[in-house]
């Protein structure tokens, strides 16, 4: 296991305590408020981070919640340099919310198409 998916995986245990107190308005915060790396990104971290997420969710020991996954994913690309946004969707029939990752307008942990199917309530 790669030093990144261990990193997600531990990412995804910290949002899924947000998660478990109900706390939504602190774990968005968290999320909002986390530093974007000085450095500017150099490869596919964007990439490479998204794989990481992927493969810690697989071994995570109940299922991930779209929202403590890319809560995850936005932090970790912050770390790397990235200029990441958590989107919060929904759509009204049938109600359903949704969270995925946008670097600069593009969809990157996710189905491109998120903005057709949900309404964008917030990003951070």
């Amino acid at each position: 296991m790669s030093y990144l998916v261990l990193r997600a995986y531990l990412r995804l245990i910290y949002f899924d305590l947000f998660l478990a107190r109900r706390d939504f308005a602190a774990m968005y915060e968290k999320v909002r408020r986390y530093p974007l790396a000085g450095r500017i990104s150099v490869g596919n971290a964007v990439g490479e981070v998204c794989s990481a997420v992927d493969m810690a969710s697989i071994w995570y020991w109940k299922k991930v919640l779209c929202l403590q996954r890319s809560a995850a994913t936005v932090c970790l690309l912050k770390q790397a340099g990235v200029e990441a946004r958590l989107v919060i969707g929904a759509q009204p029939m049938p109600f359903r919310a949704h969270a995925w990752v946008e670097v600069q307008g593009r969809v990157v942990n996710d189905k491109s198409y998120m903005r057709e199917i949900y309404a964008v309530l917030d990003q951070c």
